[in-house]
This record gives structure tokens, sequence and C-alpha cells, in this order.
């Protein structure tokens, strides 16, 4: 008996095409997932970021020695524009984690929809339009992630330039005079901090 009755090259063919389409859409479901796994690692901390600064901004309010704290009035704006920051930043990763688990959903339809197209030869157009959508997410999910990185940055920065101005305050001169700017910088610059009209909330105002 020959080879060739025993194995249809033509079935082969379509066998490995069918199982190549189907393990496309598993590595992007692979992808989307540690996508979405890194997405909530970080708006848990996030989350837990905020919950720090309010205990802060609390124990602020509530002191009773406020005269001697230094900056205390720029302690608690700074602490309120790092609350504002963080809000926002968590926001972003609400719809960037949604925007992935909408991409994953269109990857698992898209390899449903290749397994009935390999049956069904008149609906294999279908998985394509789903795929292309589910890249869609993946991509709108990315700006998403971008956005809310630089938005670390910025407040990173911003409590980091607090501190050098909190140095400055506190520390003896003779110490703050050993550290020189690098780079183009031609002095540490006081820190810049936003003077608004922005109102504390009653909860957080002691009596």
């Amino acid at each position: 008996m020959a080879t060739g009755d025993i194995v249809n090259p033509n079935a082969l063919n379509s066998t490995i095409e069918f199982l190549t389409a189907m393990v496309t859409p598993a590595l992007l479901i692979s992808a989307t997932g540690s996508l979405v796994l890194s997405t909530s690692t970080r708006l848990g901390r996030v989350i837990d970021r905020v919950r720090q600064l309010e205990e802060r901004l609390t124990e602020l309010m509530y002191s009773d020695e406020k005269a001697d704290i230094p900056l205390y009035d720029q302690r608690v704006e700074v602490i309120v524009d790092l609350l504002d920051k963080v809000t926002s930043r968590s926001r972003i990763l609400q719809r960037a984690m949604a925007t992935f688990y909408y991409g994953l959903g269109c990857f698992i339809l898209t390899s449903v929809t290749i397994a009935v197209a390999a049956f069904f030869s008149t609906y294999r157009w279908v998985p394509i339009p789903i795929g292309i959508i589910g890249i869609m997410f993946l991509f709108w999910g990315s700006i998403y992630m971008l956005r809310e990185t630089r938005m670390a940055t910025a407040t990173i920065n911003a409590e980091m330039d607090f501190t050098w101005e909190l140095a400055r305050q506190v520390a003896p001169k003779n110490v703050i005079s050993k550290y020189k700017p690098k780079g183009g910088n031609k002095g540490l610059k006081p820190a810049k901090i936003k003077q608004n009209d922005r109102k504390i909330p009653d909860t957080l105002v002691g009596e």
C-alpha cells in the first residue's frame, strides 16, 4: 500500500493550516492576560497609595502641633494635589483593564469562530474582523497605560520637588551646599507648589 493512500496531503495541509490559525489567538490571549495581570498589580499599588496619602492628610489635619510642623500648609497642599493625581491614575488604570478584558474576549471569540469556520466554509471571514477589533482594544489599552505612566512620573516629580524644598528649609546650609545640580540647571530651584482655591472636604477638617 502506497504512502499516499494512507496520508492525504490535502487533508494534512488543511489540518496544519487549522492548527496554525488556532495558535495565533492563543498567543494573543496569553499576551493580553499578562497585560491584565500587570495592570491589576499597578491598580492595587495605586489604591494602597491613596490610602497612605489619606492617612497622612488625616494626621496633619488633626495634629495638635501644626505650628511646629515645617511647611505645614505646603504639606497639605502637596498631599491634596497628589491625591488628585493618584485618583486620576486609578481611573485610567480601571479603563485600561476593562479595555484589555474586551480585547481578551475578542481573542477568545476569534478562536471559537476559527473552530466553527473549520466546519462551515462559508463563515471563514468571521474571525478576521473579530481579531482586528481585539487588536484595536489592545492598542487603546496601551494608550491608557502610556497616559498613566506619564501621570505616575509627574506624581513622583512633584513629591521629590517638595522633599527638596523641605530639605532646604530644615537641613543645615552646609549640608545642602554639598549637593549641586546636575545637568543644565544652574541651581536648585524651589519646588513649584500650586496655589489654588481647592478646598479641603469638611470631613477632613478638625474641629
